[in-house]
């Protein structure tokens, strides 16, 4: 088990998230962008991450060389990227980010397949190799908050461009692995998809992430408005990561093996609507918000350590890729980027408060919809033991 090398990648990957999620709305600010504009923007990689994923992964799943496609896409961001030093239009930016996100959006679904693969029998230890996806989110955002306030939102782009280059030297130490289950080729892509436990957990998950749209997209803004610096705002996304490493370091596994994903998804998407409406209400209360950033743990940590497993149980064999893919596709992409365009539009004409308690009705949405249809998927044959890497 290659377990520095991968947890290096996932380092770098989730790196680049903790300077473009917090930072990048502030950065288009920078630029004289309105909300609208910044929602239509901020939505764009999450909108290529309906189409993206589930190409690649149809590649991968068909190639079977998931690793030259977890290579090739990250090279390919990394170039990519660097076009938006000369570029500062609206349409310019819309297209170096549609076509970056293009290829950064390939790669982590084929990267879950290959951990997955490299991880055998022992699913329930994922949450201690994706714990430095979080470390790495939290030295970006708490490092580049006082960076930009010393230096400008500028600075932004450097980071990202480095981190970029990181996600791509990691992407070429890591060894292929590829498992098929036993007796499992006969499944079909439309037959698993017609379960309708397989139908609520994406409807779910679509729900779910479109309830963050505010927060990933209007968070640090929301926080600017209130009056608190950039640095406090890094300050205050680097606790909700450091309560997901919490989790994901003590907890995470005993509560997938005590309780099931099934449950922890639950109290996942329960305690999302209860986030939402502190930090609707009580933005100016710095105990709540703290509070708010503490629940980080469950909305995003347990929640996609639970989706995770399942989709792990829903797709077996050859449809891990497409499986994975979809995840990302249909919450990360589709959830997200409704998320992003609805939140955009509500803030400009209703406010903060109506925006974040629009994530909260939708997170308890997904809450029902779950409860009623979604199961825990049969027993997963397991496959053989990686070989030592």
């Amino acid at each position: 088990m290659p377990y520095w090398r991968i947890s290096g990648f996932y380092f770098f990957y989730f790196a680049a998230l903790g300077a473009l999620v917090p930072y990048w709305g502030l950065y288009l600010r920078s630029l004289g962008f309105g909300a609208l504009e910044i929602g239509q923007l901020m939505a764009i990689p999450k909108a290529t991450k309906v189409v993206a994923p589930y190409l690649w992964g149809w590649l991968g799943d068909h190639l079977g060389r998931r690793m030259s496609i977890v290579r090739s896409g990250s090279l390919a961001a990394f170039v990519t990227f660097a076009t938006v030093f000369w570029l500062h239009g609206f349409w310019g930016l819309a297209l170096a980010m549609a076509v970056f996100s293009f290829f950064w959006n390939a790669v982590l679904p084929q990267l879950e397949v290959v951990t997955f693969s490299h991880l055998g029998h022992a699913v329930s230890r994922y949450s201690r190799i994706r714990v430095w996806g979080s470390v790495g989110f939290i030295i970006a955002v708490t490092a580049l908050g006082p960076a930009v306030d010393a230096a400008g939102p500028a600075t932004i782009l450097y980071a990202l461009l480095f981190i970029y280059g990181g996600i791509w030297v990691a992407s070429l130490v890591i060894p292929e692995q590829s498992w098929e289950g036993e007796g499992e080729a006969h499944l079909s892509m439309r037959g698993t998809l017609m379960k309708p436990a397989i139908i609520a957990f994406f409807v779910a998950c679509f729900l779910m992430q479109a309830g963050h749209g505010a927060y990933y997209t209007f968070y640090s803004i929301h926080l600017e408005d209130f009056g608190y610096s950039k640095a406090v705002i890094g300050q205050l996304w680097a606790l909700g990561v450091l309560a997901e490493v919490v989790l994901f370091v003590f907890f995470m596994h005993r509560l997938l093996d005590d309780l099931g994903a099934r449950t922890v998804l639950l109290v996942s998407l329960l305690l999302a609507s209860v986030r939402w409406v502190l930090i609707a209400l009580f933005a100016e209360s710095m105990p709540i918000l703290l509070l708010a950033q503490l629940l980080h743990a469950a909305t995003f940590g347990s929640f996609h350590a639970a989706a995770i497993h399942l989709v792990y149980g829903y797709f077996r064999g050859r449809l891990q890729g497409r499986g994975q893919a979809l995840y990302s596709s249909l919450s990360f992409g589709a959830g997200g980027a409704a998320g992003s365009l609805a939140s955009g539009a509500l803030w400009d004409t209703a406010g903060h408060m109506p925006t974040f308690l629009a994530g909260a009705a939708l997170s308890l949405l997904a809450f029902f919809v779950a409860l009623v249809f979604l199961r825990e998927p049969g027993p997963v044959r397991t496959p053989p033991a990686p070989d030592p890497g």
